[in-house]
């Protein structure tokens, strides 16, 4: 049997990008395609973090602001994801954000899971996230990554019964109650 042959793969960039119909992230000139609608579950957890998130954001700088998905992170003209839940701190008047976020949220389902524990997870730490925090809605259970040294260390496995407060930096913190989330 022969290896596969990488110069095969088609890849991509972010003109391709924004000519596709659907819900599509680049990751490497790699197209993914966005899974169907996710569980009600996935979406009350989403909305229930971004609310903890947005409702305890206590920053000096005013451009700093919580998103939802759908909301394009363009890293370079190869990369393009669109995180569930993502602190940035720039404006813009672009269809998207460019500068790392300090702290993005992915929580798992059943057809992204693989690519959000793997593919994201390391993308995410190349490009200096500060924290990515994994949710897996049916057991109830978070993992809080933060970045130090250059690698994500997991500081500490949440559950329901828990609270975080998020450091982003000096003059930047969120907290979350996580009984609010689940």
């Amino acid at each position: 049997m022969e290896a596969l042959k990488y110069d095969n793969f088609q890849y991509y960039t972010y003109n391709d990008y924004k000519e596709w119909e659907g819900s599509w992230e680049l990751v490497d000139g790699i197209a993914y395609a966005m899974a169907p609608a996710p569980y009600p579950i996935h979406q009350k957890v989403v909305a229930n973090i971004w609310r903890e998130l947005d409702s305890n954001l206590l920053c000096e700088k005013k451009q700093c602001a919580v998103y939802l998905s759908p909301i394009d992170w363009k890293i370079n003209e190869n990369s393009v994801v669109q995180p569930d839940v993502a602190l940035f701190c720039e404006e813009t008047t672009k269809q998207y954000f460019s500068k790392t976020p300090p702290l993005i949220v992915e929580v798992l389902s059943k057809n992204t899971a693989f690519k959000d524990v793997t593919t994201k997870f390391e993308l995410y730490q190349k490009e200096g996230v500060l924290f990515y925090i994994i949710i897996e809605p049916n057991t109830e259970i978070s993992d809080i990554f933060k970045l130090i040294n250059g690698k994500y260390q997991l500081l500490k496995k949440i559950t329901k019964e828990d609270s975080y407060t998020f450091d982003i930096s000096i003059e930047c913190q969120t907290k979350v109650d996580f009984s609010r989330v689940f």
